[in-house]
């Protein structure tokens, strides 16, 4: 890896970090999600103005499929995030997501492309599994105290099967489609835009509301998320997937410390360990 893909890929850990603990902290639902998105698509449309000025950029015709599907999944990785961060700890959610994503990513390229993994890559899912049976506290999940554990736990799964399908779905679009990142994740934030406004505008007093009481967050998210990752996606255009993937997780250190020490969350030392070894793990899947 090159020193300016490193560089990329660290900014973008950093600022999806950041863009997560800002999420967090607000603890919204649709309306925010549908508000961030809005914003995010008004920020990216002086840019693609002069992108596509400058460069009158050619796109394949199946292009709006392409958008369709990866808006459809990351409107429910959405949803479904928010809805974990009002639910769970910051430290618990952010970890699992992030960590559970690469290796059900493994997983897809198995069963979709008849991939076949290294032992190392199947020693790093492995250690994955142990990290998140250690993070969520082992068998002391069974426990009737443990209910809102076992419900945050449901969260981060689920946003980690959304992670590994965008992640797919996106490779192959930016990789094999070769579509310019920043018009491709504009194409994506304006379908998620369109899918939650027939449901988000009925609440819209919320929405307002939320910009009110949040507005320098809600401005961090609609900022930072796609700021990082056009990065990430322009990262993969010059440098191999399995470079970018164990570099990237380094946000899962920085998102599960800002849980700790920050939010002042529990279990401090169990979840930096614990998201310690996901890192570990999924540096495992790249190389192997």
């Amino acid at each position: 890896m090159t020193p300016l893909a490193l560089g990329i890929v660290l900014v973008a850990a950093f600022t999806h970090a950041t863009w997560n603990y800002a999420a967090k902290r607000v603890g919204g639902g649709l309306p925010f999600v549908w508000l961030t998105g809005l914003l995010s698509f008004a920020f990216y449309i002086p840019a693609v103005t002069l992108y596509c000025f400058w460069t009158r950029p050619e796109l394949p015709g199946p292009v709006a499929l392409v958008f369709i599907g990866s808006g459809l999944i990351k409107t429910a990785y959405a949803l479904l995030l928010q809805r974990g961060y009002r639910h769970g700890d910051f430290s618990l959610i952010y970890p699992l997501a992030r960590g559970t994503g690469p290796l059900l990513s493994t997983f897809a390229a198995i069963a979709l492309f008849g991939e076949r993994p290294t032992l190392l890559a199947l020693a790093g899912g492995a250690v994955i599994v142990a990290s998140v049976f250690y993070l969520t506290g082992g068998t002391s999940l069974l426990q009737a105290d443990r209910s809102h554990l076992r419900q945050g736990m449901l969260y981060g799964f689920t946003c980690g099967c959304c992670i590994a399908a965008y992640t797919v779905w996106d490779q192959r679009a930016v990789s094999h489609l070769q579509l310019p990142p920043i018009l491709y994740d504009c194409g994506t934030q304006l379908v998620m835009t369109c899918v939650l406004t027939p449901f988000a505008w009925p609440r819209r007093a919320e929405a307002a509301q939320t910009w009110r009481e949040h507005r320098g967050k809600v401005l961090t998210v609609a900022l930072l998320g796609p700021v990082g990752y056009v990065l990430i996606l322009t990262a993969m255009t010059f440098t191999p997937v399995s470079y970018i993937a164990p570099a990237r997780e380094i946000s899962i250190l920085i998102g599960t410390f800002f849980g700790a020490h920050l939010l002042k969350e529990a279990d401090a030392q169990r979840r930096l360990l614990a998201a310690a070894g996901m890192v570990l793990g999924v540096i495992a899947l790249a190389l192997g």
